[in-house]
């Protein structure tokens, strides 16, 4: 993993900033296994992480102009701004995927391998943590995204999303207490679909 000090990283992003496409291919080669690892975590196949990826660091490259520095780098920018691509490409995927079912079900009928598909991703636990991250609030998600799953101080997740350190501190809290729950119903909800169907 390439290791850049947060004065280079500010200095290669000015330069960035400025025009510079060398600059910006080393915040890039910086931060990209980081921000498709989180990419991952929001998204259902690797090809929609990939995605999410590239739209992140071209939307880095658009904006670049009114990027947050934190403490010399931007690689919390970038982990907010792949949720919200992730979040956004899952609401065009569903309203997709309804179309295509109304579609379907008026010639055909319901494909029974879309029903076995569904029913093996509601068994797997990524599934239910992913579910119950969703139904966090967008600013839940990007606190736990950048205090729990990236490690940044609570001071400077405060900083990338413009609010208070204490506001963090509270909604980190019952954020983490409110996924535990979803995460935890969900698993009783599968024990007992399993013991009704013996």
């Amino acid at each position: 993993m390439t290791t850049t000090a947060p004065d280079d990283e500010a200095a290669r992003w000015d330069s960035a900033r400025a025009g510079d496409p060398e600059s910006f291919g080393v915040i890039f080669d910086l931060h990209r296994n980081r921000v498709f690892r989180q990419a991952q975590r929001m998204s259902p196949t690797i090809h929609d992480a990939e995605d999410v990826t590239a739209a992140t660091f071209l939307e880095a490259w658009r904006r670049r102009e009114s990027v947050r520095v934190v403490d010399g780098s931007v690689i919390g920018w970038l982990l907010v701004t792949a949720n919200h691509l992730a979040r956004n490409l899952d609401r065009s995927r569903r309203r997709y995927r309804s179309l295509l079912e109304q579609m379907r079900e008026s010639e055909h009928g319901t494909d029974p391998a879309d029903e076995v598909a569904a029913r093996l991703d509601t068994h797997a636990m990524t599934a239910r943590v992913r579910d119950g991250f969703a139904r966090l609030s967008k600013r839940d998600q990007d606190i736990i995204t950048l205090c729990l799953v990236q490690q940044l101080s609570t001071a400077d997740a405060a900083t990338v999303l413009s609010v208070p350190p204490g506001t963090v501190k509270s909604r980190l809290s019952r954020a983490r207490q409110r996924l535990a729950r979803d995460v935890l119903a969900s698993l009783d909800k599968g024990t007992a679909h399993t013991g009704g169907a013996r």
